[in-house]
């Protein structure tokens, strides 16, 4: 469980009672599901839902982005997300025209990088996925982002993320831990993802999680870890490396900053960072504040660093801060131990498998409908 500090884990604690209800609720749904009172609904075409048993950030985002380049080579991929935290409800479908505020951050990061791609958001995913197959009837894989939870529909391929500082093993219900659902709904995936290991896990600590983790049969289990590729500055695109004599100023709204900030101690003279809860929505207060603790910085040498998932945010007050050294730094997934190439492999077999059964299928229609001579 993460625990921020010592008095928030001890309220945690105190929320016990909570707990044991929120398990007990959490229970009683998936069992519903299970014994099929609660039935999911199947769609005629390939999906595939990415998440977590817990709250927090695990890498959703940077293995969705993986996806969808892996995939959309070959098939007219699709996104849907919930839209955390955006000032719109229902289905949208982003537009060239689209901004954060519209569909959240971490959607909106998929359509800037994959225009070619559909990216939508809606709470109720069951009544969005028809809408945007409406929209978009092109589509052959929709990508399910966060919804591992979320059993109203079942997904043919379930990718499973589980951070290696926070494994899923090692937590307990909210509010006392960070669970959202069982330990054992794990079983539900096919694939588990080891996310934000240390770049030189070793196979002896590599072991010890395949032990606390206990695959089932048929499961696959990779690790992972964060890369983090070349700055760019956010307005003009251009890129910067990161340079060991500038000081950096860290803008950073995001769930868990601390690999990031362990990346920039690495990189940089040193660092200061103004820290904004997760998916925060900056005003031009927050843009002051940022240019005023940059003024602050007494060195020749420094510049702004924000993420990804932050810059989509921020982007939209450009016009004050055109004057300053504003780069966003992205990451991607990095597999360790050689798995690349087999995760690869797995997940494009899912959509090629279905469409060669769902062929079969049809080709048997049409020998059973045919006269017999």
């Amino acid at each position: 469980m993460h625990f921020k500090n010592i008095y928030l884990r001890s309220f945690r604690l105190f929320l016990f009672p909570i707990a044991l209800l929120y398990g007990w609720v959490v229970v009683l749904r998936n069992w519903l599901y299970d014994k099929r009172i609660v039935k999911s609904v199947t769609f005629n075409l390939p999906i595939i839902s990415v998440g977590n048993l817990s709250v927090g950030g695990t890498g959703k985002s940077p293995l969705v982005d993986y996806l969808v380049t892996l995939l959309k080579k070959n098939y007219p991929v699709a996104t849907l997300s919930r839209g955390y935290k955006r000032r719109t409800s229902g289905y949208v479908l982003a537009q060239d025209n689209t901004d954060a505020i519209e569909i959240g951050d971490e959607p909106m990061q998929f359509h800037l990088r994959h225009r070619d791609v559909a990216v939508a958001v809606g709470e109720k995913r069951i009544e969005a996925i028809p809408q945007l197959l409406f929209d978009r009837p092109e589509t052959r894989l929709v990508i399910l982002d966060d919804a591992f939870q979320h059993r109203e529909i079942n997904a043919g391929m379930n990718i499973l993320l589980t951070e290696y500082a926070n494994l899923y093993t090692r937590d307990f219900y909210l509010p006392t831990g960070d669970l959202r659902d069982q330990i054992s709904s794990a079983k539900r995936a096919q694939i588990i993802l080891v996310t934000k290991c240390p770049p030189d896990l070793t196979e002896d600590q590599r072991f010890a999680v395949l032990k606390e983790i206990d695959p089932k049969p048929g499961q696959s289990v990779f690790f992972t870890c964060i890369e983090y590729k070349t700055p760019y500055h956010i307005e003009t695109g251009e890129t910067k490396n990161l340079s060991l004599a500038e000081e950096v100023l860290l803008v950073c709204g995001i769930a868990n900053p601390e690999p990031l900030t362990t990346y920039i101690h690495e990189h940089s003279k040193t660092y200061e960072a103004i820290f904004y809860s997760d998916h925060h929505i900056f005003s031009i207060d927050d843009i002051r504040e940022i240019r005023r603790r940059y003024n602050t910085i007494d060195h020749n040498e420094k510049i702004i660093l924000t993420t990804e998932k932050d810059a989509v945010r921020l982007i939209k007050y450009k016009d004050h801060f055109s004057d300053l050294p504003f780069y966003v730094i992205p990451i991607t997934v990095h597999f360790l131990f050689d798995q690349q190439k087999e995760f690869d492999g797995l997940v494009k077999s899912y959509p090629r498998d279905f469409y060669a059964r769902q062929a079969e299928e049809i080709r048997k229609e049409n020998e059973l409908e045919e006269p017999v001579s």
